[in-house]
């Protein structure tokens, strides 16, 4: 009985066809080039991190009420402290309020301040794109200082306004500190938008204009889907930023009575080491940075979710 060679190929058994290995070439000067980077990133960010964790389970004893004071191991304890502080909560529940809002404000003007730039029919962008951008370059305590000026009743030249809206109040001033934030931003995300703007090929914009397509057409169905990654990537920026919120409520507690000592978490890490108590505030800090990092990557995760369907 003779057999084909067809079916004698399809019978045997079929060799995987293994990749060929990839060499890595030049060893030494890789790990040369990276090396600067690993030590510092190990020194600034690596090791700052293991402390903060080390001292967050460490805690005070005395020999008595007099007694020096020595660190021991205190296990859970200061992490017990920290999800039965209400006031720390109150302030997580603060800044997700005040990031719910600023944030899509702040990059809503960011996208149209670079959709502005990025049109053909706006004239004299060099002096916009540096008006825009002007507010980044003022650091953030000076920016707080003279926004808490202009909000205060008896020195602002607005007088007008604040003798009738008092912008420190209770109610208001986390919405005026929401205001100096946008001020000082919108330019930063502005900038990346735009760069990411500048890198759509022509040719698109040229199809969509023989296709009939206006301005604000181009703008809706290509810009704004094309330069998603970078908004996605500024939104991640701004929700870490939200939640290490300090200079600008530190400044204004100077200004407004009703701007506490733990107004965000930031605010209550800083007060709580000035005590001091070294270990409560590092166990709030590792704590605020899971936070942080779940919320971010959470985001990131949701929008690389949404994208895929």
């Amino acid at each position: 009985m003779s057999v084909s060679v067809e079916t004698a190929a399809v019978s045997a058994p079929r060799r995987r066809v293994r990749p060929p290995k990839l060499v890595v070439q030049h060893k030494k000067a890789i790990a040369i080039f990276i090396a600067p980077f690993a030590v510092l990133f190990a020194m600034f960010y690596l090791v700052p991190i293991g402390y903060a964790v080390y001292q967050s389970l460490l805690v005070i004893q005395r020999d008595g009420t007099f007694g020096q004071a020595r660190e021991v191991f205190g296990g859970f304890a200061q992490y017990v402290q920290v999800f039965q502080n209400g006031p720390f909560w109150q302030s997580v529940g603060r800044v997700l309020l005040f990031g719910a809002v600023q944030v899509p404000v702040m990059l809503g003007l960011a996208l149209l301040f670079a959709l502005l730039l990025d049109s053909p029919i706006l004239r004299g962008k060099r002096f916009f794109r540096l008006a825009f951008f002007v507010p980044y370059a003022v650091p953030g305590v000076i920016a707080a200082i003279m926004w808490g000026f202009l909000y205060s009743p008896n020195l602002s030249p607005f007088t007008a306004v604040t003798q009738n809206i008092d912008f420190l109040s209770a109610d208001l001033v986390l919405w005026a500190i929401a205001n100096v934030v946008t001020w000082v931003f919108v330019g930063y995300n502005m900038l990346i938008i735009y760069s990411s703007l500048l890198s759509i090929p022509t040719e698109i914009y040229e199809a969509a204009r023989l296709d009939g397509a206006g301005q604000m057409r181009i703008a809706w169905s290509i810009k704004i889907p094309l330069v998603m990654p970078a908004i996605v990537l500024t939104a991640i920026f701004s929700i870490i930023g939200t939640l290490q919120l300090l200079a600008e409520p530190q400044v204004f507690r100077t200004f407004s009575s009703a701007v506490s000592s733990t107004f965000t978490p930031n605010l209550t890490v800083y007060t709580t080491s000035a005590i001091p108590n070294v270990n409560l505030a590092a166990a709030f800090s590792v704590v605020l940075a899971l936070a942080t990092f779940i919320l971010s990557f959470g985001f990131l995760k949701f929008t690389q979710r949404k994208d895929d369907k």
